[in-house]
């Protein structure tokens, strides 16, 4: 099982070192299929898929083919704590494991990823 697939709203997310970053706060799973720079039709609406990433690089304030990734492979937003109070977004080949209601970051992430 994926590590992403463990995950929840409102777990605390720790850097590898143990540190607090935050918690999460919305996730999104990964469809390697869901979105290209080739820019698929919708089926349903008959418009491009590239509104979707579009959308959710203004949205998220990322740059067009971070947030293109993160749609494809799938996503944690964490909101921060702290002196980096925010959010940010983590890729899910970011996310180490799960321990109960924590879950950690991979090595070489830090909390002020």
């Amino acid at each position: 099982m994926d590590v992403i697939e463990q995950v929840y709203e409102g777990m605390h997310v720790v850097a590898p070192d143990g540190k607090k970053v935050g918690k999460v706060g919305d996730l999104k799973m990964g469809d390697p299929e869901a979105v290209t720079s080739d820019g698929q039709t919708d089926p349903i609406t008959g418009g491009l898929v590239g509104s979707v990433i579009d959308d959710f690089a203004k949205s998220s304030r990322l740059p067009r083919h971070t947030a293109e990734r993160l749609l494809r492979i799938g996503y944690v937003k964490v909101d921060r704590s702290g002196l980096f109070a925010g959010h940010t977004f983590l890729a899910s080949d970011e996310l180490d494991r799960v321990e109960g209601d924590t879950l950690w970051l991979k090595e070489g992430l830090h909390a002020d990823h």
